[in-house]
């Protein structure tokens, strides 16, 4: 640890860099060296790194007006001003910083004043690290979580995005987006864990690309795929191995959590991870400790953790097949993505980037697009969402030899046999009043209904009805000589 000496005060760490943790540093106070050099030895040894070290208790007025900390460890029994009338004026002039006091004298009537005063926690000294370490994580989620939420509120009423940027490669507008991507810029700069959710095709993976980007971290984006990782491998992949840790392992190995220090580890499929693990996975987030396979010396990560899944977690917690603690673990700060058929207000700005996409992979001159097109997408749920479309249009771009795109490969895509159709919800479910309707009102009502969704496109709604657009034809002409 290097110090540098500023009227008394001894300083590790300063500004937030890559690999430092939390955001702003720890400040520790306390008369006696020795104990400000152990105690920080032990925070550094769980990842608390940012710190500040003080030992003249003069000093920490001046060196709160000009430097922003997380929250500070307080002696009581100290020279010049003691602890108790310190807290005092810190909670005068600053009080949302969490004061943990942390001394020698275990006297209940100094504890009960302290903590009327707005000390955070009160510990005596010969406290076990681990209800430490405790302490002051809890004190540092408190004062993230109260500056994002407030960073939030202030981003949502603006209704406005810092770094478009950052998210690119996302092509929307629509207004669930749009709050996603305020939400991630509330959270990226912390080193909270994220949860990303939504259905295969969504686009989870450029999500985490977003999240790294805005968060500013100088280490790199490491990106594993658990799916199909056994825990063997699970553990390999993220801690690594030493050499001889098992037959094969002639060279030592880093792990991805020590390839990603200092950036974004992402791990897709998480629902897919067996239950042992779930376990080595819910210790990595909750302490950022790690052993390599074949080693007994811990190790620590200093990466941010982004997680994503496309399963159903309530019912995977439901069913047992993921841990309940892990979950909740994770809901602090999930994002939702909508699938494409919640966000169709975007198909015509897909449309037009996959078409340039297309053109420019293909060396293809751009296309003439149907009036139709739109329509018909407008009429599909998109089961495969944002990747299905893509394929959709590369693959008729690929095919057309006309300079305007036809609809027939489209048709052929939506049609096919082999697309897996999300599971029908209980609003898809057909209701009927006491009195049923006859059969030729529910021919009418239904015609009138697809005729609407396709917006008037005869063809496009005979597809909807399963039928030939010349058998709705014919249905229509009848309707008229009656």
């Amino acid at each position: 640890m290097t110090f540098h000496s500023t009227q008394d005060i001894l300083i590790s760490g300063g500004d937030m860099k890559a690999g430092y943790y939390p955001e702003f540093p720890v400040l520790l106070v306390d008369d006696e060296e020795q104990v400000l050099s152990s105690a920080s030895k032990v925070l550094k040894s769980t990842g608390i790194n940012n710190l500040l070290l003080c030992h003249d208790s003069r000093e920490v007025m001046p060196l709160l007006a000009e430097t922003e900390v997380e929250a500070i460890l307080l002696d009581i029994s100290m020279p010049y001003l003691t602890g108790d009338v310190l807290l005092e004026q810190i909670r005068e002039a600053f009080p949302q910083i969490p004061v943990i006091i942390v001394t020698a004298s275990d006297d209940i009537d100094i504890a009960v004043r302290c903590m009327k005063t707005g000390a955070f926690d009160y510990m005596v000294k010969a406290v076990e690290p681990s209800r430490l370490i405790g302490g002051l994580r809890r004190a540092i989620e408190l004062r993230q979580l109260s500056r994002r939420y407030s960073d939030l509120r202030e981003r949502m009423l603006a209704d406005k995005i810092r770094y478009p940027e950052a998210f690119s490669k996302i092509v929307s507008q629509n207004r669930r987006m749009q709050a996603n991507f305020v939400f991630i810029e509330a959270i990226a700069p912390t080193a909270e864990t994220v949860l990303i959710t939504g259905e295969t095709g969504t686009g989870k993976e450029l999500f985490a690309e977003a999240i790294h980007s805005v968060s500013g971290r100088k280490g790199p984006l490491i990106t594993v795929n658990a799916a199909g990782l056994d825990d063997t491998l699970f553990a390999d992949t993220i801690f690594g191995h030493t050499r001889g840790a098992y037959t094969g392992a002639n060279e030592s190995r880093k792990g991805l959590a020590q390839q990603a220090e200092g950036g974004t580890l992402f791990l897709d499929e998480i629902g897919d991870l067996s239950a042992a693990s779930q376990i080595k996975l819910l210790r990595l987030i909750e302490t950022h400790e790690y052993y390599p396979l074949g080693s007994d010396l811990a190790r620590t990560t200093t990466a941010r953790f982004v997680l994503a899944t496309q399963r159903n977690m309530k019912e995977q917690v439901k069913t047992g097949a993921f841990r309940n603690d892990l979950y909740c673990r994770l809901q602090t700060h999930e994002i939702k993505i909508p699938p494409l058929r919640e966000r169709k207000d975007d198909l015509p700005l897909l449309l037009g980037h996959f078409l340039d996409e297309a053109s420019l992979e293909l060396s293809r001159k751009k296309l003439a697009v149907p009036a139709e097109l739109l329509t018909l997408l407008e009429t599909y749920d998109f089961p495969g969402n944002v990747r299905e479309l893509r394929s959709m249009i590369f693959n008729a771009v690929s095919r057309q030899k006309e300079k305007m795109l036809s609809l027939k490969s489209f048709r052929e895509a939506m049609n096919r046999e082999n697309i897996e159709l999300p599971p029908r919800s209980e609003s898809d479910t057909i209701s009927f009043p006491e009195r049923l309707p006859t059969i030729k009102n529910i021919t009418e009502n239904l015609i009138k209904e697809a005729l609407s969704r396709a917006k008037g496109n005869q063809a496009i709604a005979a597809g909807l009805l399963g039928i030939s657009p010349q058998a709705l034809s014919k249905r229509l002409n009848r309707k008229k000589e009656k």
